[in-house]
């Protein structure tokens, strides 16, 4: 596997190239162009520069997350051919640099939600954490305004601009809204993109719905094995895969993570490894996110390494949120601090497996 983490740019990130580079094991970052709005085309110049940026520090520029689906491809609406060719256009520039994988996820509206950005722990660490109470009780102008309220003055992943600035009128359009038809949707957008995938060498991983249930009466689709079996029945290119994000669909309690990644194996290109803590005295459906550490959370992290290891993955990993700690200051649940250990644990347990494998 390829291990990197997440940097959003140097002018949206806290963490430093350099730094992302001395973390031992982290050889490449997967990216993103924040400022290009959802549906433009990303410019050659401004991806070449990106990866110029990232080469120049020793690393490895290994994907792209997200290149974000405009609301109008998830709704079907007539505008929706003109945002897929300015997809495709996207994609053919990224090809063009040597950037072969897309993480993207077709959420609507809102990406992920939490109720706090950063609930103190009994050790002072802050955590993403859900509660459903407090999330059922907010209307969704109340949880834009909540969330931002959190940041600590950073830009949210996922949280574009040009979406939340016409929520009233996306909800609207999202009345009576079924999972079907999302289904439906996600499958003529994939059917459309697939040709220039083959074309362009472009893998398309899916990222689950986080967390994996409806949301203020928003359809979710990637929420657990069976759906993700419907998605690849619907589409079975070898050019639509999956982001196995551990966190997202470890909150689905019902998910058996190491036969989900037994099952979907061949179709998982790049991997979301996170811990995340069932807080049982509050609901079922409320967590903390945690350290990575298995007896820190709920998942059992060695047994989701074992089993990618099973499979032969090969493809690109990055450990998912962390805490912040030691007095960080960074974008919620993307200090280095915590994602530097959450790297050292997860290569550590790839390398105790492998080498017992070999005993």
């Amino acid at each position: 596997m390829k291990m990197t983490l997440r940097w959003f740019g140097g002018d949206h990130d806290s963490v430093p190239l350099k730094y992302i580079r001395q973390v031992p094991g982290v050889r490449g970052v997967v990216t993103s162009l924040p400022d290009i709005p959802v549906g433009k085309v990303w410019p050659a110049e401004e991806i070449a520069a990106c990866k110029e940026q990232v080469e120049a520090a020793g690393l490895q520029l290994e994907g792209i997350e997200s290149v974000n689906v405009h609301e109008d491809i998830k709704l079907g609406r007539p505008e929706r051919d003109r945002y897929i060719e300015n997809y495709i256009r996207t994609m053919k520039n990224l090809s063009s640099h040597g950037i072969h994988l897309i993480c993207y996820n077709f959420m609507p509206v809102f990406d992920w939600i939490r109720s706090d950005l950063a609930k103190c722990l009994v050790d002072d660490a802050t955590v993403l954490a859900y509660e459903a109470e407090m999330v059922e009780k907010v209307d969704p102008m109340g949880m834009l305004a909540h969330m931002e309220s959190r940041a600590d003055g950073f830009s949210l992943p996922g949280w574009e601009p040009e979406r939340l600035n016409i929520l009233e009128e996306l909800f609207t359009a999202y009345k009576g809204f079924t999972e079907d038809d999302l289904f439906q949707n996600l499958k003529y957008f994939l059917d459309s993109i697939i040709p220039a995938c083959e074309k362009y060498g472009v893998r398309m991983a899916l990222h689950p719905d986080d967390p994996p249930w409806s949301v203020f009466g928003l359809p979710r689709i990637v929420v657990s094995e069976e759906k993700i079996a419907r998605l690849f029945s619907m589409s079975n290119s070898p050019w639509s895969g999956l982001t196995f994000c551990t966190g997202s669909l470890g909150a689905n309690r019902q998910n058996d993570l190491p036969a989900m990644i037994r099952r979907f194996g061949n179709r998982i290109y790049f991997a979301h490894i996170r811990n995340i803590l069932y807080r049982e005295e509050r609901g079922k459906r409320d967590f903390d996110e945690s350290a990575h550490l298995s007896t820190e959370g709920s998942l059992d992290m060695y047994e989701i390494i074992k089993t990618f290891h099973e499979i032969n993955f090969s493809g690109i990993v990055r450990p998912d949120h962390g805490r912040m700690i030691w007095g960080e200051t960074a974008r919620p649940g993307y200090g280095l601090y915590d994602r530097a250990i959450g790297v050292a644990y997860i290569l550590g347990l790839w390398e105790a497996v492998e080498k017992g494998e070999k005993a």
